[in-house]
């Protein structure tokens, strides 16, 4: 009685802690390794938990240096760190505002489909708002944006990042709820895809009711015009046609050839049949491009090729990467081991890969794996002590009495992600919080959604708390993109280097306004999300899994007693002793191998991961 009342009071005493080290901005890998290791020597001279239990705690750090999954974190930060520093954003960014800069809010349009190109490879939020503040902030003030319109756009194309694979976010919380990295990015393609489509309807409407706010460039800011002074769109779009007809051809096909290659017995799934086909339309468009420039044809515009050469490879670079994922070719270390070399060939072959840069992303890379790992060892350090005193079994309760059973969960867990959000960055988030709300989920999700299963439901929760994840880096006053834009927008006036008149400074007030439209999008976004889990769930193949008692019980079955009317000298011979070959020579019973005991420890083992 004694033991259980200290534990009652222990448990509650490390969840303060935990707030306190979250909200007081503690160095979060020392506090949470102190907090541990402090409650787990109370504990131990208490008795609530043995001594001996810290003997297992090197056996859990160790084991976190041997994640593979954890690997793809280096390899994606490096790809990403490349792409950016070779100059890809300020030439996609230059490239997409020319061919959209015509229409009204064209370039508020190529900020956002820029942002998701980013999100893609560079998967750092703070890259891609820092990068687009530095290049299209000033285009959009040069030429007459609302304000508000234009931060409130480059914020919110920043945090794509967190949703759109191949994202460190989804590997993260792949890793931390026990699921499969290529079914998050799965289950991420379409909420992510659909995110960007709020954000450019969100755009169109702006540029059409109020087009004061998002004007077209003038013509003297278009840089590639024809001889005759056409715009060369028209040859862009007849390449984009047959592109899209390349593409479209393939996916009748895919499912065809891809199940006569690999052997498969199901239909391909469909998040895989739209990567292959984009990366195969966007091929088609770079080997045109290439045979066009070597012949000197001229059937492409200036404008084509350009969009053209700087646009598809890293499109194909992503497509790839991807592709082979969904395909079961590689694994998602693989693949970003893939994409890193991509990154490298990409900017050799515009000859930016310089050592300098070479050397800023290996130290970056460096410097952000180290910064998760000791993170996630502080991490694992306080939440060994805190389940040792039955924390997560505290934790469960407190949440699956709650009203609305699920539902109530889920909502409560997103005002929760949404306002440590605000405040401490995500990996303190997937480290520290989710392993503590991913017990209580794989419980109660399960059952919420009829035919659910529970690989699905998890991976349901991980895209909803990176979409929520999303959303708090808008929220004032904390955001961390609104920041990221607030360190590199103006802060005094200046004179535009183009027009020669003076801009105003940009105001902290109009980041903030700017945000608040699309952190209306993003929890439209979060609430589809959870009214409709088909649109993570659709593209996940559905693998019932059986419990160890469900095993036990078939094999059971299958073996059975031996009948009653069995022979008695089945298994001996003719005058009724058993064969010299039959009787096996003792053994020692302690020495002695139990396979059913070890079939029984892989099936426990495999449920807890």
């Amino acid at each position: 009685m004694q033991t259980t009342f200290l534990a009652q009071q222990f448990v509650p005493l490390m969840f303060i802690g935990l707030l306190v080290i979250l909200l007081t901005g503690f160095p979060v890998a020392f506090g949470l390794a102190a907090t541990g290791l402090v409650f787990g020597f109370i504990g131990i001279e208490a008795n609530i938990f043995p001594a001996a239990m810290f003997q297992a705690l090197p056996l859990r750090i160790f084991g976190i240096m041997q994640n593979d999954t954890l690997l793809a974190i280096p390899f994606f930060t490096f790809m990403g760190i490349i792409l950016e520093r070779s100059g890809m954003a300020e030439d996609l960014l230059e490239t997409v505002g020319q061919v959209f800069g015509p229409v009204r809010g064209g370039v508020a349009i190529a900020v956002i489909l820029v942002g998701a190109l980013l999100a893609a490879t560079t998967g750092v939020v703070a890259a891609a708002v820092i990068s687009m503040g530095l290049i299209s902030l000033p285009v959009m003030l040069r030429y007459g944006y609302n304000r508000s319109l234009a931060t409130g756009t480059i914020t919110a194309s920043g945090t794509l990042a967190q949703a759109i694979p191949p994202s460190l976010v989804l590997i993260v919380l792949a890793d931390q709820l026990g699921r499969s990295v290529g079914d998050m990015y799965s289950g991420a393609l379409v909420p992510g895809l659909m995110t960007v489509g709020l954000y450019l309807s969100f755009v169109v409407l702006v540029a059409i009711f109020k087009p004061d706010w998002a004007p077209a460039l003038p013509p003297e800011a278009l840089l590639y015009k024809e001889d005759n002074g056409k715009s060369g769109h028209r040859s862009l779009l007849v390449l984009l046609l047959v592109c899209i007809g390349v593409g479209y051809t393939w996916a009748q096909v895919h499912d065809g050839l891809m199940t006569q290659w690999l052997e498969r017995a199901t239909k391909s799934p469909g998040d895989e049949i739209v990567i292959m086909s984009l990366t195969l339309a966007s091929l088609t468009g770079l080997v045109l491009a290439i045979i066009n420039r070597v012949s000197r044809m001229g059937l492409l515009s200036r404008l084509a090729e350009q969009v053209t050469f700087v646009l598809m490879p890293p499109l194909i670079l992503i497509f790839l990467v991807l592709g082979t994922i969904f395909l079961g070719v590689a694994t998602p270390t693989e693949g970003g081991a893939m994409g890193a070399l991509g990154a490298l060939i990409l900017a050799k072959g515009k000859g930016r890969l310089k050592m300098s840069i070479l050397t800023q992303a290996l130290e970056n890379t460096a410097k952000l794996a180290s910064f998760v790992l000791f993170i996630l060892i502080g991490s694992t350090v306080f939440s060994f002590t805190f389940n040792a005193a039955d924390g997560h079994i505290w934790v469960e309760h407190l949440f699956k009495d709650m009203p609305g059973g699920g539902w109530g969960f889920l909502i409560v867990v997103n005002i929760l992600v949404f306002i440590l959000g605000m405040f401490i960055d995500f990996f303190e988030i997937a480290f520290i919080v989710l392993p503590l709300l991913a017990p209580v989920a794989e419980k109660i999700l399960p059952g919420l959604i009829p035919g659910m299963t529970p690989d699905q439901a998890m991976i349901w929760f991980g895209v909803i708390v990176a979409l929520n994840l999303q959303t708090s880096f808008l929220t004032p006053p904390f955001g961390f993109a609104l920041f990221y834009l607030r360190s590199v927008a103006a802060k005094f006036d200046y004179k535009d280097r183009v027009t020669g008149q003076t801009i105003a400074a940009v105001k902290t007030v109009e980041i903030y306004k700017g945000a608040f439209v699309f952190i209306i999008l993003q929890l439209v976004m979060v609430v589809s999300v959870m009214v409709f889990p088909n649109l993570v769930t659709g593209g996940i193949e559905k693998v019932e899994t059986l419990s160890a008692d469900q095993i036990m019980e078939q094999m059971q079955m299958s073996t059975g007693d031996t009948p009653a009317d069995a022979p008695a000298d089945a298994a001996s011979g003719a005058d009724g002793a058993a064969p010299s070959d039959v009787n096996p020579a003792p053994t020692d019973a302690k020495t002695e191998e139990d396979p059913m005991k070890d079939l029984m420890d892989a099936v426990k083992k495999d449920q807890g991961k």
